[in-house]
């Protein structure tokens, strides 16, 4: 099994789950006991500070929005460039954290760089190998650019940039391929 940690996922046209039509994922873990990722293009109405001062009795002034990460319920999830906060790197530069007192630290004092999410996405093992397989993502080598580049257009830059672009046009791309 090769590792996609560091992936972007692209959801195609065949993928047939409500929850990730014309989404892009982040890997940021995968092994033989499943994926995590987080989707960089579901930009929620609420901003991190709107969010925790709802939720929690943190005092926050990152006013930058929140992100719906997948379907699956989960802590307050940080993408960031900050090492000395990390829980996990993802790739070169771009760190993941969960841990309450790392997210804290973010909180505080938020580095250049980062991207706030509630929720992520989730396979167990051999789903996502399974996905893959019928043909339900494009997966593409991540560029740090791209998951903290707020890009209404994400999804379809993406699938142009890795298929064949020339011909296919994603925006004209029917949302239910078998009514072709």
């Amino acid at each position: 099994m090769d590792s996609l940690q560091g992936h972007l996922l692209i959801a195609s046209s065949l993928l047939g789950d409500p929850n990730f039509v014309q989404t892009v994922i982040l890997i940021v873990q995968h092994d033989e006991n499943g994926a995590l990722g987080l989707v960089l293009n579901r930009r929620l109405s609420t901003t991190v500070k709107d969010a925790l001062e709802e939720s929690a009795e943190l005092t926050c002034t990152i006013d930058d929005s929140l992100y719906q990460g997948g379907p699956c319920q989960g802590p307050l999830m940080v993408l960031h460039n900050d090492r000395g906060a990390s829980d996990t790197q993802v790739m070169d530069d771009v760190y993941f954290s969960t841990e309450k007192e790392k997210v804290e630290q973010l909180l505080t004092g938020p580095p250049e760089l980062a991207r706030f999410f509630v929720g992520y996405s989730g396979w167990t093992a051999g789903q996502l190998d399974a996905e893959m397989e019928s043909g339900s993502w494009l997966n593409t080598p991540a560029k740090s650019e791209w998951i903290f580049n707020d890009d209404e257009e994400q999804w379809s830059r993406l699938i142009e940039q890795i298929t064949i672009g020339k011909w296919i046009d994603p925006k004209r791309s029917p949302e239910d391929p078998s009514v072709n």
